[in-house]
């Protein structure tokens, strides 16, 4: 997962999508211009929902500055958040914290390209610099760094223990983003909305870790690595249903909040999230409820493969519907390590964004296998050129637009309800 939150410029009407960009390069520039180059690598989609939060709760807009040309926008200038805002550094020290426990995390593990002694090295020493550097912007701007440090080591332990619930697997993501969600109102001198706020990070924590579950499902299941999923025996229809009970948590939650300015938050933490969960289950229609293969908690031992067919994806022939791996093809013979401690990399918020920079690189040119933009010709994928057309169609807001919705102002209102 490179973000739950990750909205392009057709979704997002134009003074939004102008909004969002200015959080995401200036978290990637306060990381660079308070820990240097490298630290740009752990910018990602959804750790700038911090700089958004502190923002929309603040009597006033964070401070911005004129960027110079960047190849992550297509060598244009743009007007981004600055170093100097709160909301900046502690996106950046959560992003800097985070990514150190994930590195180390596959370091120990031995993760692919980590298995070799000098990138492990490498990595430990990056890790190590990340930790410090997250550790003092924290302290910069009054967060105890320990929560989120506790949280990356819990999972770890959480994961090696049989007999848990999906949920008990979850709980250290939703910990670690309920503590930063809740201090960003410290930050915009709304302390009132921190319980609602730690609220939401609990939905939302639980939400990128089923979201990342559902995308990393097969390819764990043939690599033999720890899923939550396949390791609790959660059907996609018990998953789904997470997610919506997730999502309608998330939304009471947001209504909850006194923001001065809730626009960039409600499209990005309903509208957006919404859509990424409707992405992930869209290869698990619903089917017939069938019990798991085998009981949460009762995974197959070392060295014993899952039951054959385990779970079959719906549609796939073996007549229940209700699981994740096609009968034939994508991992049958995985699963050497299934449900013990695992090699491969593992759900969480939020890990270094290396497909959303090369995205962001090619000005949307490369676009990954998910994308619905996915070998579609040039002109579709490339963001310079890329029009709104059809997510402004019959709406209100957009009547009087030449088609161009992305770069003018007729949906300076509240969306009118519409998905532009």
């Amino acid at each position: 997962m490179f973000g739950v939150v990750r909205p392009c410029k057709h979704v997002l009407c134009g003074s939004l999508f102008r909004d969002w960009m200015a959080h995401l390069c200036g978290l990637c520039l306060t990381l660079r211009a308070e820990h240097g180059q490298a630290a740009r690598l752990v910018t990602n989609y959804d750790g700038l929902l911090v700089s958004v939060l502190v923002e929309a709760q603040a009597p006033e807009p964070s401070p911005r500055r004129k960027a110079g040309p960047c190849a992550l926008r297509g060598m244009r200038t743009a007007e981004v958040v600055t170093a100097k805002a709160q909301g900046a550094r502690l996106a950046a020290a959560a992003s800097l914290l985070l990514a150190a426990g994930k590195t180390r995390d596959h370091v120990a593990d031995g993760d692919g390209a980590y298995a070799r002694r000098l990138v492990a090295a490498a990595a430990g020493r990056a890790a190590d610099r990340w930790d410090a550097a997250g550790a003092r912007t924290g302290a910069a701007v009054g967060f105890d760094p320990s929560v989120l440090r506790e949280a990356v080591a819990r999972q770890a332990v959480l994961e090696a223990e049989p007999g848990l619930r999906l949920l008990d697997l979850t709980e250290p993501t939703e910990t670690a983003v309920a503590a930063v969600f809740a201090h960003t109102a410290v930050l915009a001198g709304k302390e009132g909305n921190a319980a609602a706020l730690a609220e939401a990070g609990r939905f939302f924590g639980r939400l990128a870790h089923l979201i990342d579950a559902v995308e990393d499902v097969v390819d764990d299941h043939a690599a033999g690595a720890f899923n939550p999923l396949l390791a609790t025996g959660t059907t996609p229809a018990q998953a789904r249903r997470y997610a919506d009970d997730a999502l309608h948590g998330l939304r009471l939650a947001l209504a909850d909040l006194e923001m001065d300015r809730p626009r960039l938050v409600r499209a990005l933490l309903d509208r957006e999230v919404r859509r990424s969960v409707d992405r992930v289950f869209a290869a698990y229609p619903p089917g017939p409820e069938q019990p798991p293969p085998y009981r949460p908690g009762h995974y197959p031992p070392p060295g014993v493969p899952p039951r054959q067919g385990y779970p079959p994806q719906h549609g796939g022939g073996s007549g229940d519907g209700g699981g994740w791996i096609p009968p034939h093809g994508g991992g049958g013979g995985g699963g050497a390590n299934f449900g013990h401690r695992p090699r491969g990399r593992r759900p969480g918020w939020p890990i270094p964004c290396f497909t959303g920079t090369a995205v962001c690189l090619t000005c949307g040119v490369f676009q990954p296998d998910w994308s619905e933009h996915h070998g579609k010709d040039c002109g579709d994928r490339c963001w310079c050129t890329r029009h709104c057309d059809d997510c402004c169609d019959g709406c209100d807001c957009c009547s009087g637009c030449d088609g161009d919705c992305c770069d003018c102002d007729c949906c300076d209102c509240d969306c009118c309800g519409c998905d532009c």
